[in-house]
């Protein structure tokens, strides 16, 4: 079997700005983040809004990407739910979908219940049949479970093969926990918008996991550095840095920004709530956008 890593982008889903699933703009995101050379696809994860799309919306998404991708790269299926059975469910559509992981955040309703924990992601794996990569993120998306607690759950629940650590410093965690877990896992990732992404390379992750507006460039970081050319990831990294902070204030409105800019989908609607860009922050992703016009197609650059 084959180990899932590399640079894993989380898709977006795209809205019509009716605020109705764009189903041509998300195929559109999935096509160009196969041939950014990503190693995998994963969907839905909390870039992608995935707790403001309905049950129905997710499984019929679910199938469709799947279909789109065709095998071309790994898809990861995003799983996360509050109830066990929707979140075997999430699963089981992504192994019907061709999805060879489901990733599930650890859920807050089990925060103090281990063998409840315990027991969920036993469920997720036994209903789908698929890897299960653990989602430790901090509050409040996540609980941040401590890391003793993720290594006994990966020997626990024979499923749990993957971690995405995300609670800070991401860093130190991906090395206390590759050394606690042991065999039991096959592979940690790094996410936080890959913002810590050399850092987490350099102390044992298998890759990372951000959001896909600049692909192709976490793409060239990761190779680049897989290859011994540390200097030159790094100087890719303080390049994209000053657009992946922006990244973390303005999340799924900065993503899809660039995407349009990019000319991938034609409207940048979320249905999230959080900040918006205005006049002067669009001025200051100007100035961002045109710092990597060396890295990036023109078009990018100057809308």
């Amino acid at each position: 079997m084959a180990i899932v890593r590399g640079v894993l982008p989380i898709l977006p889903t795209i809205f019509r700005a009716s605020g109705e699933i764009d189903e041509v703009g998300t195929r559109r995101v999935v096509d160009y983040i196969v041939a950014s050379g990503a190693q995998g696809i994963v969907f839905p994860g909390l870039a992608s809004e995935y707790d403001m799309l309905s049950r129905d919306e997710r499984l019929h998404m679910t199938q469709l990407i799947g279909q789109w991708i065709g095998g071309r790269v790994p898809f990861i299926v995003g799983a996360s739910a509050v109830k066990t059975d929707d979140a075997v469910a999430y699963a089981a559509a992504g192994a019907k979908a061709g999805a060879v992981a489901s990733m599930v955040l650890t859920p807050k309703v089990f925060a103090e219940d281990p063998a409840g924990m315990r027991d969920f992601f036993r469920d997720v794996h036994a209903g789908s049949g698929i890897d299960i990569m653990l989602q430790n993120a901090p509050a409040p998306m996540g609980i941040g479970l401590s890391l003793d607690k993720v290594a006994v759950l990966a020997r626990e629940v024979e499923g749990i093969r993957y971690v995405k650590e995300e609670a800070p410093p991401s860093g130190q965690r991906i090395t206390q926990l590759t050394d606690l877990a042991g065999d039991s896992l096959l592979a940690v990732f790094g996410g936080a918008g890959a913002r810590y992404v050399i850092d987490e390379l350099t102390r044992g992750a298998k890759g990372t996991m951000p959001a896909c507006e600049i692909s192709e460039l976490h793409v060239a970081m990761f190779d680049k550095f897989l290859h011994g050319e540390e200097r030159a990831a790094r100087d890719l990294f303080e390049r994209t840095l000053p657009l992946l902070n922006m990244q973390a204030i303005f999340r799924w409105r900065l993503t899809k920004e660039v995407l349009k800019r990019r000319g991938l989908i034609e409207n940048t609607f979320v249905r999230a709530p959080g900040p918006e860009l205005d006049r002067f922050d669009r001025v200051e992703l100007d100035a961002l956008l045109k710092r990597l016009a060396d890295l990036l197609p023109p078009e990018v650059a100057g809308k």
